[in-house]
């Protein structure tokens, strides 16, 4: 049977997503959970990497196990006696055989978190990037604009990355002020290494007046990405949701 997990956890203390040697991942923690459970290896298939430091609210994963003598719907409960406090499963369900967290994911929504302040607020900055002045919103929003479609996004995109196509959809880009918060939610077919950061980054850039509508032009056009702004931090990200 497949299983299907809905994940949320604190990436703080993680390394990611993804297993990685003599380093601590979200799932690797939940695969010894597993083991623990059953007595079986089982391998957690994600439906991506989230980078060191990045959150999740609702991560999807899924385990393929032949054994039935564990109910589905009970794997949340199990796990979350085992899990560390910083990882939990929200949700277990028995999926279709032919589901994968991964290949079949159509929508993914990460959210940014910033806010204004010329002090850091500790309530506030696990979770968000601490801004010191108001940014110009009006800007980062027709900017953002220029973003959404499909685009080869190479601009937008860390060195180190193997991916056959740089070319991807951004379906919205929203900007959001909630008191000293500005929050940025941006929803595509999938992403970049780093993808998500950039684009923040470089709208934040925007913002501050550093960089201006037509460098965000030549971004898209030109795929360099010395045009754009700063990578920026992995604590204000977190993975919101996973459509299929």
């Amino acid at each position: 049977m497949i299983v299907k997990l809905t994940v949320t956890y604190d990436g703080t203390n993680y390394c990611g997503w993804q297993v990685q040697p003599n380093k601590i991942t979200v799932q690797e923690v939940i695969e010894k959970a597993l083991l623990t459970l059953t007595g079986e290896k089982i391998k957690v298939i994600g439906s991506g990497r989230t980078d060191a430091g990045v959150h999740a609210e609702g991560q999807v994963a899924h385990f393929k196990r032949e054994k039935e003598n564990i109910p589905p719907e009970k794997f949340a409960l199990a796990l979350n006696i085992i899990l560390p406090d910083d990882v939990k499963i929200v949700k277990s369900e028995r999926a279709d055989d032919d589901f994968s967290a991964r290949r079949s994911a159509k929508r993914k929504t990460y959210v940014y978190r910033t806010y204004v302040s010329t002090a850091i607020l500790p309530l506030k900055d696990r979770y968000a990037l601490q801004l010191e002045k108001q940014p110009d919103v009006s800007a980062m929003k027709e900017c953002a604009k220029l973003i959404e479609g499909e685009h080869d996004f190479k601009a937008f995109c860390s060195s180190g990355t193997s991916v056959k196509t740089t070319v991807r959809t951004v379906y919205s880009i929203d900007i959001e002020e909630r008191g000293n918060e500005i929050i940025f939610s941006v929803t595509g077919n999938g992403f970049l290494y780093n993808m998500v950061r950039i684009i923040v980054g470089t709208l934040l850039a925007v913002g501050r007046g550093k960089i201006g509508k037509k460098e965000v032009e030549d971004m898209l056009a030109t795929g360099k990405r010395a045009l754009g702004g700063k990578t920026i931090p992995a604590k204000g990200l977190t993975l919101l949701s996973v459509e299929y």
